[in-house]
């Protein structure tokens, strides 16, 4: 059913790159907040200055992970180490991970607001086939602003659950890698991981199902010929490029 092994009763989705166009909009959010560090830090000895790459970086060191877990690895790439500092550090103030991941955070929720969200159609008719043959359906994304996204794309009719940045950090979950978001999310829907397929297209996410043994991790591809065998060696047991390779020509369950 729906391109997946028997018996399996929920879905477990990643949003970001996954359900959503927003990948593009963390990493836009990311460079922003990046090049304006790297630029306060050009010529200190030990730091490479070079612009954050939106597509290489983006992958390496941020996708899929809780946001100041992004903040503090790219950093130490590039020869910075700031201070962690505290929540509530305010963006404009001291550079600290806090007050950096929360200036990223702000850049994303700017740009949603201006510019909208939209979602893949194939995963939106992946989402329909789902809620029609019955299955739990869980959102697992390590942004804070997966339930805005949700509705600004208007498929937060789809969902069941979410186990989001927000959640994890109420309620300290574990982020990505570690399988413990998509593990809340399986027990929300009543599931386990036998009965659980995670979606991603993060290494993060993929390491995450893989490292939780769930009985499928289709992997999302949508970069490259690297990009699908980075997934694969990740742990998927399937990669797509796009939801709807797992329906039939109809658009029903294959």
């Amino acid at each position: 059913m729906l391109g997946l092994p028997d018996g399996i009763t929920a879905c477990l989705f990643d949003l970001d790159g996954v359900l959503t166009k927003t990948a593009a909009v963390h990493a836009a959010a990311w460079k922003e907040m990046f090049d304006e560090v790297l630029k306060a830090h050009d010529g200190e000895p030990g730091v490479n200055a070079a612009p954050f790459d939106p597509a290489s970086d983006y992958l390496t060191y941020v996708d899929g992970k809780p946001r100041y877990d992004g903040v503090r690895d790219f950093l130490a790439s590039r020869g910075i180490h700031p201070p962690e500092g505290a929540p509530g550090d305010a963006p404009d103030g001291p550079e600290t991970i806090h007050s950096l991941g929360d200036k990223k955070n702000d850049a994303v929720q700017r740009i949603i607001e201006t510019d909208g969200v939209e979602p893949f159609a194939g995963s939106v008719r992946y989402l329909q086939a789902a809620k029609d043959a019955g299955l739990g359906i869980a959102v697992v994304s390590s942004s804070a602003n997966a339930e805005a996204v949700l509705e600004a794309a208007d498929i937060a009719k789809f969902i069941d659950e979410r186990v989001d940045g927000a959640v994890a950090a109420a309620e300290g979950i574990k982020g990505k890698p570690a399988p413990d978001m998509f593990l809340e999310a399986a027990r929300r829907l009543g599931a386990t991981i036998e009965t659980s397929a995670v979606f991603e297209d993060a290494l993060s996410g993929v390491q995450s199902g893989a490292s939780g043994h769930f009985r499928a991790v289709i992997g999302v591809n949508r970069g490259d010929e690297a990009q699908r065998a980075a997934l694969a060696g990740a742990g998927a047991t399937l990669v797509v490029d796009d939801l709807d390779e797992l329906l039939d020509p109809a658009g029903s369950p294959a």
